[in-house]
């Protein structure tokens, strides 16, 4: 059976079927087809657990329908990323932990046990990650999988919403170590670019990151934070956000301030879903799927 054949046959049992991945190949991306390499990860984003009240009166159970809504597909990916806001966000120290610590219970409900984790502010930015940190491990790290390089980045922990130079300094290190055509997928919680500053869409220091990253020829960066499906690019680097699993918002800028779309009873769960990102050549790019 060719190769085209098989990955068409894996997008269809993914659910992934009729999705336009990936960028050019080049050496690298020939060196993973060849291998067999090709595989899909899932980014979940924003889930907020412990929100409650308009404009989702299904907050109790949406978490709880997304995990169901990944255990559902067909061919289970790899692994799964939850790229920031896993909880909602609260000054008490013992509902914080109450929270981390449910919404830890229902995503060990996941087939997939290689789950990994990054902070929001909702998680992080009331002690600088410290709580955070004790329940979910490091905040920055990275790790390797199937010739992919995979960086995680903390740009919520610094309260004014910094990746910070320690970690820039890290970053530069760490990606130092791999060929410049290696492909390379960032997470991150806010955009590292600045698509709207106004709504704190952005990162302060976001671009010093990005020019780390310039150099590098197959760079793919997921975030959340903006709750909507959105695509930009930066040069070479393509950068995807994730749809949240709890309200979405508006595009930005499209109404004097930022607020949650309000909730259509005719079309429940309407903008709430999870990503699926498969690779193929040397780049992923990204199929949301709903939790509907």
């Amino acid at each position: 059976m060719s190769a085209n054949i098989e990955r068409r046959d894996f997008l269809k049992l993914a659910g992934l079927e009729g999705v336009v991945f990936a960028s050019s190949l080049g050496p690298w991306g020939r060196a993973l087809a060849a291998a067999g390499q090709d595989f899909f990860f899932v980014q979940m984003s924003d889930s907020h657990w412990g929100f409650e009240g308009p404009p989702n009166p299904e907050a109790k159970n949406s978490l709880k329908r997304a995990v169901a809504a990944v255990n559902g597909l067909e061919r289970q990916p790899d692994f799964i990323m939850f790229t920031g806001d896993l909880i909602h966000g609260t000054p008490d120290d013992k509902v914080r932990k109450q929270r981390m610590t449910e919404f830890k219970a229902i995503v060990a409900g996941l087939k997939v046990k290689d789950v990994r984790f990054i902070p929001g502010e909702n998680d992080a930015g009331l002690d600088n990650g410290e709580m955070y940190k004790s329940m979910f491990g490091v905040s920055n790290y990275s790790f390797d999988h199937k010739g992919v390089h995979f960086v995680a980045l903390d740009n919520v922990s610094d309260p004014n919403g910094m990746i910070g130079e320690n970690q820039l300094q890290w970053l530069k290190a760490d990606l130092a170590r791999h060929d410049k055509m290696q492909p390379i997928v960032v997470f991150a919680h806010r955009p590292l670019f600045d698509l709207y500053p106004a709504w704190d869409w952005a990162t302060n220091d976001g671009a010093k990151a990005i020019d780390i990253l310039t150099p590098y020829e197959n760079v793919t960066v997921f975030f959340g934070h903006i709750h909507q499906e959105y695509h930009q690019m930066t040069g070479k680097i393509a950068h995807h956000a994730a749809e949240s699993l709890m309200w979405p918002f508006p595009p930005a800028g499209s109404q004097p301030k930022r607020a949650p779309v309000p909730w259509d009873p005719a079309h429940p769960f309407q903008g709430l879903g999870f990503t699926a990102a498969q690779s193929e050549g040397n780049g992923f790019k990204p199929a949301i799927k709903s939790i509907a």
